[in-house]
């Protein structure tokens, strides 16, 4: 890309060079380190060449001296482009002033990009970015890192480290995630661990305590797992703080109702697209008044950057908006249709019920009709810790 770039600026030339002894003219092209390239054979005594304009000099004079003969097919680059128009000022002008704000506009931040983040949203670490003035527009140069980092993390406590690196016109935000600690356990408040779910135990891990159940064992919800009352041999009975993990497999049943009769979108109508460009955070509308979507309309913008070769952010975006006009009218949707949006509510349910520890392991699920609703149950078989601690006085 760079030596394409630094080509177009010093100019380049097409040649086409024959010669009985062809090889001799590359030979001499390398001995006199001429430049060259994109060597194209047309015949066994004939071939073009491509060379800048300093090389093209060089080159005739080196094969002054051989039976070869040199002829130039074409030339271009920024030379050439300035002599077309050395006499179209207005032009000129209007270049030079594009160029100018090309060069001023990669001096502002005109684009974010925001990497590290999993629980902490993009929106929220660009809104307190806004807060101290690192927005869209603002001058990439003026941002100091140290005085941002110490506000911002003030503000998102759930971030431990934030670095802003500005190159071109996008800024990289580059955010660390802080961990939090687990909560400190009460070693000397005695506690037992009892089932929160009914189930059939597959592991027992008893941190302290001693364990009540083991494996294949089948227990009932509230039932004791690991109980906070110890032998102390000779010393007698000794309280402590039960702790640990039983895993069961648990089994839940769920219902959820999905309407049949709901608003449906008919065949495809008329299509309107319109077109914006956005500086920044200003748009510029190139279509009519109005803005505001109707109900029946599906609605896709597509958002496309315009970039410079090599990868340079421009603050232009082209915003193109398609609306497509549909027949809506009330009706019943099909079956196959409302059963998956049912299953797929009711594994959400239960995997938020789970959490984070917890597995579906194996899904039954069954349908059936009830007036205008289909009623979808879920039989599930499920892998989860079921242990939760109580104080030893509780019931």
């Amino acid at each position: 890309m760079y030596k394409r770039i630094a080509n177009f600026i010093q100019g380049s030339v097409l040649l086409q060079v024959e010669s009985a002894y062809p090889e001799r003219i590359v030979n001499l092209c390398s001995a006199h380190e001429i430049p060259f390239w994109d060597v194209r054979w047309e015949n066994a005594i004939r071939f073009t060449v491509r060379t800048t304009r300093q090389g093209e000099r060089r080159l005739r004079e080196a094969a002054a001296h051989t039976d070869a003969s040199v002829l130039r097919l074409d030339q271009e680059g920024a030379p050439v482009l300035a002599w077309r128009l050395r006499r179209r000022y207005t032009l000129l002008a209007g270049a030079a002033a594009l160029l100018a704000l090309l060069v001023a506009s990669h001096f502002f931040i005109w684009d974010f990009e925001v990497t590290g983040n999993e629980t902490v949203s993009e929106e929220a670490i660009l809104r307190a970015l806004e807060k101290q003035g690192v927005t869209v527009g603002c001058p990439g140069l003026a941002v100091d890192q140290e005085t941002l980092r110490n506000h911002v993390l003030l503000e998102l406590h759930d971030l431990s480290w934030l670095a802003v690196n500005v190159k071109g016109c996008v800024a990289h935000v580059q955010v660390v995630e802080r961990h939090r600690p687990p909560d400190i356990v009460q070693e000397k408040k005695p506690t037992n661990v009892v089932a929160a779910q009914d189930g059939l135990v597959t592991k027992v891990e008893a941190l302290d305590g001693h364990a009540e159940v083991m494996r294949g064992s089948t227990v009932t919800r509230g039932q004791l797992l690991i109980s906070g009352v110890s032998d102390g041999g000779s010393y007698g009975m000794r309280l402590v703080h039960g702790m640990g993990n039983v895993w069961a497999r648990t089994w839940y049943e769920e219902s959820t109702l999905v309407p049949l009769r709901t608003q449906l979108l008919g065949t495809e109508g008329k299509t309107v697209t319109r077109i914006a460009l956005d500086f920044g955070k200003r748009r510029i509308k190139i279509y009519g008044k109005g803005s505001v979507t109707p109900w029946d309309c599906d609605k896709i913008t597509t958002y496309s950057p315009w970039t410079l070769p090599g990868g340079l952010r421009l603050p232009v975006t082209l915003v193109t908006e398609r609306w497509t006009v549909r027949d809506a009218a009330e009706g019943e949707r099909a079956l196959e249709l409302a059963r998956q949006e049912g299953e797929a509510l009711l594994l959400h349910r239960l995997t938020e019920q789970l959490g984070a520890d917890g597995t579906v392991t194996e899904t039954r699920f069954a349908t059936a009709r009830q007036g205008d609703c289909l009623l979808v149950t879920v039989k599930a078989e499920c892998l989860e810790q079921i242990g939760v601690s109580v104080p030893l006085d509780a019931p």
